[in-house]
């Protein structure tokens, strides 16, 4: 999973960021909230962790520009001081889903991620069989299993079928998938995308008849979209 830290100390910054990428996610650390925001308008995240020390605007004006201009459902996990009480009550009153008291340790706070992220995306720990949108997704032999038919896909394509699953209905930043599916580092093509994108509809038949629509968003990404009534 990708996850924005938004955290003006970069000691704290670089501590939290270790912990995640140490729990198996991808962490992306941001200084102060308007370069969140600017990284919003082109990038997806699937946990925003902030901080109640970011020093250009006060956390809970970024919650709800967050909520207001971009991802309204992004989960959002408070870092604050005990003794930061008032900033703490706003954050729930204005749709936080959990706080974490500073300092803290590395195993509450990967404990405290792995939960959000669990109760947003309906992820099984360990599981190798994912349903989601009436498709089965078997991971010891990466095979799509869907109105009767079983079609096996290449370890690549079978991680962005799931990935594209997983976030469905929602917006997915291309950084997002070249995060999440080729690693960092790896020189991989915005074109590369698109062919495994094209592969990936043809394969799963995903489109608007069989009830899918996988969607380019220009200068963004895409999204698959589920029609739960559309004529077979």
């Amino acid at each position: 999973m990708r996850i924005a830290v938004v955290e003006s100390d970069p000691v704290r910054s670089m501590a939290v960021c270790r912990t995640i990428d140490a729990g198996g996610h991808i962490c992306c650390a941001f200084r102060l909230g308007r370069d969140l925001m600017r990284a919003l308008r082109r990038e997806t995240f699937d946990l925003l962790v902030v901080s109640d020390s970011v020093t250009d605007m006060s956390s809970v004006s970024l919650l709800e520009s967050v909520r207001t201009r971009f991802q309204n459902d992004v989960p959002v996990l408070f870092m604050a001081r005990a003794s930061n009480e008032d900033a703490i009550v706003s954050m729930l009153d204005r749709g936080a889903d959990d706080v974490i008291a500073v300092p803290y340790s590395s195993d509450v706070l990967l404990a405290r991620v792995r939960s959000l992220l669990r109760r947003t995306y309906s992820l099984v720990a360990d599981a190798t069989i994912h349903v989601i949108g009436g498709m089965e997704f078997q991971a010891t032999d990466r095979r799509v299993t869907y109105s009767g038919r079983s079609i096996t896909l290449t370890k690549k394509q079978f991680s962005l079928a799931l990935l594209l699953f997983q976030h469905l209905n929602r917006p997915l930043s291309r950084a997002h998938i070249l995060d999440v599916i080729w690693s960092r580092g790896n020189d991989v093509s915005g074109r590369s995308i698109d062919t495994y994108v094209s592969i990936l509809r043809s394969k799963l038949n995903l489109r608007p008849e069989f009830g899918f629509r996988l969607s380019p968003i220009y200068g963004y990404g895409y999204r698959l979209q589920h029609y739960k009534a559309a004529a077979r």
